[in-house]
């Protein structure tokens, strides 16, 4: 892992993978949550995290390299305790559940790629479960990791101009769920009526980094 200085209040952490990304996201959030951290805005990414707001951004890069984050599966299982109150099941798993309808667009392209019937798409993606590396892309957009890196599938060559809202869909090694109508170039598989941005709410996202998710059939 690589630190470095962004302006004088930020610092940016160069991660190897999304699992350390998930590593460094729940232990930043720990050390903030414990007071021994004053990063106004803690930002996970694809292979980065964003530390803002720093008042001494010397002295807590000089702390991270003294700081040994658990593995991502360990951070994951005790960071995400609080997702079982929005789950909208009960499994048990303290995973938020998102009700899908799994009649995509995309499904018979998507079984095409995984060398599968389109049966078993549906279910190897209700019996993954997902976590939220990151959001992005718009307000609300989770970006869901647990697929096996051999099932990552490409974008559409051209995107969509405009993709419904509730859409599940997934690109590369991701699975996303549009939370408004937009473009994109997601292969979709499925959509769901749950509700993902209430700028009302708090916090106005249902899925936040770190949070578990399954697609359960609707």
């Amino acid at each position: 892992m690589r630190i470095r200085p962004v302006g004088a209040h930020a610092l940016l952490l160069d991660c190897s993978d999304a699992d350390q990304v998930e590593a460094w996201r729940a232990e930043l959030w720990r050390r903030r949550k414990e007071g021994h951290l004053d990063a106004v805005e803690i930002i996970p990414a694809a292979r980065t995290v964003l530390l803002d707001g720093l008042t001494d951004a010397a002295h807590t890069a000089a702390l991270l390299g003294t700081w040994n984050p658990p593995p991502s599966t360990a951070a994951t299982s005790t960071d995400t305790a609080s997702a079982s109150t929005t789950s909208t099941g009960s499994g048990g798993t303290g995973a938020v559940e998102v009700p899908v309808r799994y009649d995509g667009t995309d499904l018979p392209t998507v079984a095409g790629f995984w060398d599968v019937a389109v049966p078993t798409v549906v279910r190897r993606l209700i019996a993954t479960e997902f976590r939220v590396a990151f959001c992005g892309f718009a307000p609300g957009f989770a970006y869901l990791t647990g697929l096996p890196a051999g099932l990552a599938v490409p974008r559409l060559p051209t995107p969509r101009p405009r993709v419904p809202a509730g859409s599940v869909a997934l690109a590369g090694p991701y699975a996303g769920i549009y939370p408004t109508a937009s473009p994109g170039g997601w292969l979709l598989v499925g959509h769901t009526d749950l509700p993902l941005f209430d700028v009302h709410a708090d916090p106005p996202a249902r899925l936040t980094p770190g949070t578990l998710v399954r697609l359960v059939p609707a």
